[in-house]
């Protein structure tokens, strides 16, 4: 094994860097996470996960985790609704969309971000995930990395893999090429105890999901577990919307003031969302370029949004990072190349293809979904498939 007997640091526990992390060290090599959490139990933010057959799935399938995860994702709620801006229903396939498939391309099973990263937690030996450490910076050292942490942790690794996100901080040791602004910015937010502190809203998802659309803006939303919600308020912004407009994000009479004046024409239904919400987040969405390249080293390289961070408007961000995870590992560990670099070079030249391929499709559906008509093209969308 190309690997055997070299350390192996993978900056980031998220689903990405713990899957990877599975599918090495379940095949003998000395890989540890680096995380800056705390612990185990810091909150988990964001929207759930649906997983695809090809991608995700296919990463727990080869980690032995499939069955696990079959027992905790979400059943039915990647059933979907489109609606308009009257919270009127244009689509539903609550009727008629199976409950469990698992196997067939568009199954797209849901799961919630916190109960994910505990299957992949759970699976690793407690000594393969180190909390409490913040990346601050790496020099080489010998034929590897000295890295940096926060309150002067340290640690060597022989390789290197990036897995820390949108905002990579190893990225640029990597290429100099930087991702964009999308022009599209979102105000995440979260409903906890959501049958009482937002029972209409909670009535109208039924578990699954909501898409609805109006005037160049929408509204995403999805059931979590523990009976919360979350959603997105899209919109297209300047790039320094989020702090330039001295909005307060822990106010809610200040946002829904805000959603007032910014959604003049969407109905109060969707008020509730706003005044119950318990936190705001915005969020700027950004994409890679999409012919980036760099040239491959032999003791580091990226995964997930470190390296190639795009919209979410294809569901595919997750799926990408877990892939990575999947191909990355069988590369390393394969006979198949003569050494390190030649490995993660066609891990490389594979992962930036179709990841800019995804990307490109999810900026497009980002434009589509944010247009004057995109209530009826998401509608042609999915009646056709």
């Amino acid at each position: 094994m190309l690997i055997a007997n070299k350390k192996v640091a993978i900056i980031g526990g998220g689903p990405g860097g713990l899957t990877l992390a599975k599918l090495l060290v379940m095949n003998g090599v000395d890989a540890i996470v680096y995380e800056r959490d705390t612990d185990r139990n810091a909150r988990v933010q964001g929207s759930p996960l649906d997983l695809h057959d090809e991608s995700g799935l296919a990463a727990l399938r080869k980690a032995g985790l499939l069955e696990e995860f079959k027992h905790n994702y979400m059943v039915g709620a990647d059933r979907m609704q489109i609606m308009n801006e009257n919270a009127e229903i244009f689509y539903s396939n609550h009727e008629h969309k199976a409950l469990e498939n698992f196997g067939a391309a568009d199954f797209r099973p849901e799961i919630d971000r916190g109960v994910l990263r505990k299957i992949l937690l759970n699976s690793l030996p407690e000594s393969r995930v180190m909390w409490d450490h913040h990346f601050i910076s790496m020099q080489q050292e010998g034929e590897g990395w000295c890295i940096q942490f926060k309150n002067r942790k340290t640690a060597y690794a022989d390789l290197v893999i990036a897995a820390d996100g949108a905002n990579s901080k190893i990225r640029s040791y990597v290429t100099d090429y930087k991702a964009f602004y999308s022009g599209i910015t979102m105000l995440e937010g979260t409903i906890h105890n959501a049958k009482n502190t937002a029972p209409t809203i909670s009535k109208l998802l039924k578990g699954g999901k909501i898409m609805a659309f109006g005037n160049n803006k929408n509204i995403l939303m999805g059931q979590k577990a523990n009976d919360e919600i979350g959603f997105y308020a899209s919109m297209r912004v300047d790039e320094n919307w989020s702090t330039e407009n001295k909005l307060n994000y822990n106010d809610n009479a200040q946002l829904l003031e805000w959603f007032r004046l910014t959604y003049p024409e969407w109905s109060t239904i969707w008020h509730e969302l706003i005044a119950n919400t318990q936190s705001f987040v915005p969020r700027p969405i950004y994409c890679i370029p999409f012919d980036q390249e760099w040239e491959t080293k032999n003791n580091l390289t990226l995964i997930g949004d470190a390296a190639h961070v795009m919209p979410p408007f294809a569901g595919e961000g997750v799926n990408m990072a877990m892939l990575d995870a999947l191909e990355l590992s069988q590369n390393l560990i394969s006979d198949t190349c003569s050494n390190s670099k030649e490995a993660i070079q066609h891990y490389e030249i594979k992962m930036r293809k179709r990841a800019s391929e995804v990307a490109q499709e999810s900026l497009e559906n980002g434009n589509k979904m944010h247009a004057i008509n995109a209530l009826e093209t998401m509608l042609s969308f999915f009646k056709n498939h």
